[in-house]
């Protein structure tokens, strides 16, 4: 159920879903830098489906480790004390909506925000858990899959979007950054999974909030002059010269892509922070979210398609959102403020540029956290309801869509799952979300298991 400014609307889904032409998928089996070129302007002149309004961009914020729920966008003041925890509800500049205390700056831009109370699916470790938030999937083997890397995993958002709507060879379509996730090993869901390495995103792995940041692999060579980025065939004699280099390991399709990255004065500027104003930097917050959100809207505006922010690098609860100990004080001194500050000042400042309505921000965790505090004054996992945020992209702003129990613990009205979130994003980009993809031994999935959520754009 959607509510709007307090009062309960209903709205009608459209009774006949929109057919939209996707474009085929790429085998890319002997890439080389040449193919590459030439599959990709190919499958740009196919061109993907076409539907009115579609997003040019989505900006995909992860907080590792599961926020609670219970302390930010779903609060229960009227709950027991062992379930609402230690903070206040505020008001909001939407009538009716509530949120935490210590996010006074998203309270100023509630009105452009759209919040799911009632997200919920079945994994309850962080590794399974990050499949269903940043690949949409239930994993096959549940909680028992995916402690150990897979290559032929589910592919993440980014990568599903590369593989059926390919855009300029000069512009990634997919970046993730600041860093990859791990717990043990490397967090899945961050990979093209079974679509191959020419779909993985471009990965960024340096702190942009450090002095003298530069995105790692668009660094040029010390002996490489620049002018030869712009020749296409020079390029491509380097990139075949290391490659066959006996002394040299053969390059990867990532390297093969950084190199091509090299080229564009558009890539190499949109990650050069110190462009912004010093009065930019600091409204987002001189922390590694806040200058990462900053770059994420800097790719926007360069033309990247699908942005993965990570908000945090590595599992445990001293780390990250994983609070199963000292909950409240986590996240009042450590976690929250620096959130609040760094995804306003997003929203704001995308509106300002004009590049709201055309970039859908997504926010969410792989779970939230249990209704009842433990007794180390933390709260533990909890899949079976939490939330997820929305801006952007043709989203009503001002909304909150389904609700949660008194406690928080399962969905009252209009559950969610992450496959209806990936059936969302591929929609708002004009790609049929009951479209096709397989893996590698051949087997068919849908882009997305679930179903838009159209009742919260309009």
């Amino acid at each position: 159920m959607l509510h709007t400014h307090s009062q309960r609307t209903s709205l009608s889904v459209p009774i006949t879903r929109r057919h939209l032409l996707r474009a085929g998928g790429l085998g890319f089996a002997g890439l080389t830098l040449e193919r590459l070129f030439e599959a990709e302007a190919l499958a740009s002149e196919a061109g993907s489906a076409k539907t009115a309004n579609k997003i040019k961009s989505c900006i995909l914020l992860f907080y590792y480790g599961g926020p609670s729920h219970l302390d930010t966008w779903d609060m229960k003041p009227h709950a027991p004390r062992e379930v609402r925890g230690e903070f206040n509800p505020i008001a909001t500049r939407v009538p009716g909506m509530q949120v935490c205390e210590l996010m006074p700056m998203c309270a100023s831009v509630a009105n452009r925000l759209a919040v799911v109370r009632s997200l919920h699916h079945p994994m309850r470790n962080h590794n399974s858990a990050a499949v269903e938030a940043l690949c949409g999937r239930t994993p096959e083997r549940g909680d028992l899959e995916l402690l150990a890397t897979d290559p032929n995993s589910f592919p993440t958002y980014g990568a599903v979007l590369s593989n059926q709507a390919p855009g300029r060879p000069d512009i990634p379509v997919h970046v993730s950054l600041p860093h990859v996730m791990y717990n043990v090993v490397e967090l899945p869901g961050q990979t093209a999974g079974f679509l191959g390495a020419a779909h993985d995103a471009f990965r960024v792995t340096h702190d942009p909030n450090e002095p003298g940041f530069q995105a790692g692999a668009l660094e040029l060579p010390a002996d490489l002059p620049l002018g030869r980025l712009d020749d296409r065939r020079s390029l491509l004699s380097l990139v075949d010269s290391q490659v066959n280099t006996k002394s040299e390991r053969p390059m990867t399709v990532s390297q093969r892509r950084a190199f091509e990255l090299l080229r564009s004065q558009t890539v190499r500027k949109a990650f050069d922070l110190n462009r912004e104003a010093p009065t930019v930097r600091e409204r987002y917050g001189r922390t590694t979210l806040g200058q990462s959100l900053l770059l994420s809207r800097r790719l926007v505006e360069a033309g990247v398609r699908f942005v993965n922010v990570n908000d945090k690098i590595t599992n445990g609860q001293i780390t990250n959102w994983d609070s199963h100990e000292n909950n409240f004080g986590r996240l009042k001194n450590d976690l929250i403020p620096p959130a609040d500050r760094a995804f306003s000042a997003l929203i704001e400042d995308l509106e300002e540029r004009g590049l709201l309505e055309s970039t859908l921000v997504v926010a969410l965790a792989e779970f939230g956290r249990t209704p009842k505090i433990n007794k180390q004054a933390g709260r533990d996992h909890w899949p079976d309801c939490f939330s997820m945020v929305l801006a952007g992209g043709g989203v009503r702003g001002g909304v909150v869509y389904g609700a949660s129990d008194k406690i928080g613990a399962y969905p009252a009205s209009d559950p969610v799952t992450p496959g209806d979130l990936a059936a969302t994003l591929f929609w708002r980009f004009g790609v049929n979300p009951e479209a096709t993809i397989r893996d590698v031994t051949g087997r068919p999935y849908r882009l997305a298991e679930g179903e838009p959520l159209r009742k919260l754009f309009g």
